[in-house]
């Protein structure tokens, strides 16, 4: 992917304002000014500029040495949410489908090689990252990512492949480029991905697509389990009709909504 370039359609002073904000994580909840302009590559004056202008704007705030962000910076997520209010439809569809199957239900959408949660119902805490909405994890070897990038033309999901950094989460991790376009196809034609603890030892999910009116795969909705409680077996001759039969009735909600 190329990376653009300061320009009258770049900016270029906003683009770092953004680096700067994604410097703070979970491993790095409160940083210096050196520790922020050594995350992003900027001159401590540059870091220095864009922190004081978030603090001016009520997104970070310091103590005189360290910084931290501010509970505002999450309207900057949820104006992704409410701008799509679609996903209010799905809410209800998910509550059910959690009852019925006593697993956790999580939809996301594909964001360049990671899938992001945007609606999350829990049951029981089954991995040992704590997801919740917003939260990333890498498309190729989740079941969810495996059905949006299905829905991707082919020479695009090669194109993503080649910049695909390569990580043995588990023994049954796919890192081949074969098997991995062989496991995507398969989901792309019976239209829908089991994934075997191929991210995580121990868990096992089922996901299916989400579409629009044009057939297009919009996002993805998956139930994930725990091997000792929720065999392969189980996930698809059980609980893979009630999925696809929730997937498919809340990509009919997104059509009627969207007349």
């Amino acid at each position: 992917m190329t990376t653009p370039q300061p320009g009258d359609t770049y900016v270029q002073s906003f683009a770092r304002g953004l680096e700067v904000i994604r410097s703070f994580s979970a491993n790095a909840p409160e940083q210096t000014l050196s520790e922020v302009a050594a995350q992003t590559g900027l001159t401590r004056a540059g870091a220095r500029r864009i922190l004081l202008t978030l603090q001016t704007l009520g997104y970070v705030q310091s103590d005189d040495r360290y910084f931290r962000l501010t509970p505002k910076i999450l309207d900057l997520g949820f104006a992704y949410l409410t701008s799509m209010p679609m996903w209010d439809l799905a809410e209800p569809l998910m509550d059910q489908l959690v009852e019925k199957v006593h697993e956790s239900c999580s939809t996301a959408v594909l964001d360049d090689l990671d899938i992001v949660y945007v609606l999350r119902v829990h049951t029981h805490k089954i991995m040992s990252t704590n997801l919740s909405v917003g939260s990333r994890l890498p498309a190729f070897w989740t079941s969810l990512g495996r059905v949006l990038l299905a829905g991707l033309p082919e020479d695009e999901l090669r194109e993503r492949l080649a910049r695909l950094p390569r990580r043995q989460y588990t023994q049954y991790t796919a890192v081949d480029d074969d098997v991995l376009l062989e496991r995507i196809r398969e989901a792309r034609e019976q239209g829908w991905c089991l994934l075997n603890q191929e991210l995580e030892e121990g868990l096992s999910s089922i996901a299916a697509p989400i579409k629009d009116r044009a057939g297009h795969t919009i996002a993805a909705l998956n139930i994930s389990g725990h091997s000792n409680r929720t065999s392969v077996d189980k996930l698809k001759n059980e609980l893979l009709p009630q999925l696809l039969q929730a997937s498919q009735a809340i990509s009919r909600l997104m059509v009627t909504r969207r007349r």
